[in-house]
């Protein structure tokens, strides 16, 4: 098997402050633990911002360059920025950052789909911010809205326009059908990186059986085209992500996505995240690959053709 690409999305919209006093919020932090990941191993470091005075997850070009040049120049990590954002944000918001950044590479949502958070919030009883409670009750009625008009313009605004390439997040079977679309359109060529999605309330569920599924139709559809990797909420994490590996395809941790290093453990660090599962994928005798690696398997233009 090929080498192995560890993503880390180190903060990010879906967990809030008072879940995990170590989720990073402020510039500092989210430096911090950025270049921590990058030193543990991972390849590309997924980044959202927050404000950092209420905690709330922030579209502003400020906030994320506050710690993008920074992360810069302590790791060569590709840095790999959000265009998803908070489902409450508007397209030109999700945009502005990636805009002005023009990083080598950036998320995309690959469909509109229910985004529920609401069942975190009767596990919670301390809220460090007065916007955080109503947040995630709210998602019951909450709609993250990823049109094929919206898809067309972030890769003609980031793609076309300032070389970037996409990790495509794929939630759902249809999702995938959605990036053949645009294959066939032109807006979108090989290598593909695929980014499959499990255990959000309102896409597919973390059972095994969807990850053996997504993999077949994207053989299918893609050929050898594409590379996949896998990203799992909660305390699905560590087990998907492991099958995922033994499958050939990729992995993604981080704080984003599970605050827990072991059950019941709260993880400290992004880097504890990366350290386990490069454990655990070298032990199935997969060698991790560099930075540099990376940018060549997925036809990256450089971090010198960035803004950052």
């Amino acid at each position: 098997m090929s080498g192995i690409i560890i993503t880390c999305a180190v903060t990010g919209s879906i967990h809030t402050p008072s879940m995990s006093p170590y989720l990073p919020i402020t510039a500092d932090q989210i430096t911090q633990q950025s270049i921590g990941a990058a030193q543990a191993g991972a390849s590309i470091l997924h980044l959202h911002a927050r404000d950092p005075e209420t905690g709330r997850p922030s579209a502003s070009a400020d906030h994320f360059m506050a710690f993008l040049p920074r992360i810069h120049a302590g790791c060569d990590a590709v840095l790999n920025l959000s265009t998803g954002g908070s489902a409450i944000m508007s397209l030109d918001e999700r945009l502005a950052a990636p805009k002005r950044a023009a990083p080598e590479m950036a998320s995309l949502n690959m469909g509109s789909m229910n985004f529920a958070l609401y069942p975190a919030a009767e596990r919670i009883t301390d809220w460090q911010h007065d916007w955080e409670k109503p947040f995630l009750e709210g998602s019951d009625d909450l709609v993250f809205k990823n049109t094929p008009r919206d898809i067309a313009r972030i890769l003609t605004e980031l793609g076309t326009d300032r070389g970037a390439r996409f990790e495509f997040e794929c939630y759902d079977l249809s999702h995938i059908y959605m990036l053949k679309h645009f294959v066939d359109r032109g807006l979108v060529r090989a290598p593909l990186f695929i980014q499959f999605v499990f255990g959000v309330l309102g896409g597919m569920g973390p059972d095994p059986e969807n990850l053996t599924h997504m993999v077949r139709i994207a053989d299918k559809l893609f050929g050898d085209d594409y590379m996949f990797s896998v990203l799992a909420a909660g305390r699905h994490q560590m087990p998907l992500i492991t099958m995922a590996a033994a499958m050939g395809g990729h992995v993604r941790v981080g704080l984003e996505d599970s605050l827990m290093i072991a059950r019941g453990t709260l993880a400290e660090t992004n880097a504890q995240q990366v350290t386990k599962i490069r454990r655990i994928v070298e032990d199935l005798g997969r060698t991790v690959v560099t930075p540099d690696e990376a940018r060549a398997m997925l036809g990256l233009k450089g971090r010198d053709k960035t803004a950052i």
